[in-house]
C-alpha cells in the first residue's frame, strides 16, 4: 500500500510543479504576439508563430515534474525506490506522447522531449532520493 501511495504522491508533486511551470513561462518568455495559447484551438492555430525559445519552458516543465514526481515517489517508498521512480517517469512519458498528439509542435522538440524530459529524469529522481 505505502508503494502505491508514493507512486499517486509522486504523480501528483510532479504534476504540480508541471503545472506550475507551465503557468509562469508566459511570464517570463511571453508568447508571439497574436498567439492564443488559452485554449487548445487557439494553441494548434498559432503554434507556427512559435520560436524555439517558447518550447523551453514546456520543456523544463516536463522534464523538471518528472524529476521531482520520481524523486518523491522513490524517496518515499520503502521498497523499490528506483522502480517507482521510473513508474513514474513512465506515466509521465505516456502523457508526453499523448500531448505530443494533441499538440502539433516542431518534431525537433517533440523528440527531444520525448527522449529527455522523461525516462532519464525518472532515472535522475530515483538516483538522487538514494543519496544521503
Amino acid at each position: 500500500m505505502k508503494t502505491f501511495l508514493a507512486i499517486i504522491l509522486g504523480l501528483v508533486v510532479g504534476s504540480a510543479v508541471n503545472m506550475g511551470l507551465v503557468m509562469l513561462g508566459p511570464a517570463i518568455i511571453p508568447p508571439p504576439a497574436g498567439a492564443d495559447v488559452t485554449t487548445v484551438e487557439g494553441l494548434k492555430a498559432s503554434i507556427h508563430l512559435f520560436s524555439a525559445k517558447h518550447f523551453l519552458f514546456p520543456f523544463l516543465a516536463h522534464a523538471l515534474g518528472t524529476l521531482a514526481g520520481a524523486y518523491v515517489a522513490a524517496r518515499v517508498s520503502a521498497v523499490h525506490k528506483m522502480r517507482n521512480a521510473m513508474i513514474v517517469g513512465v506515466f509521465f512519458l505516456v502523457g508526453g506522447i499523448a500531448n505530443a498528439f494533441m499538440i502539433p509542435a516542431p518534431a525537433w522538440f517533440v523528440v527531444i522531449d520525448i527522449v529527455v524530459a522523461y525516462l532519464p529524469m525518472g532515472y535522475v529522481g530515483g538516483t538522487l532520493s538514494m543519496k544521503k
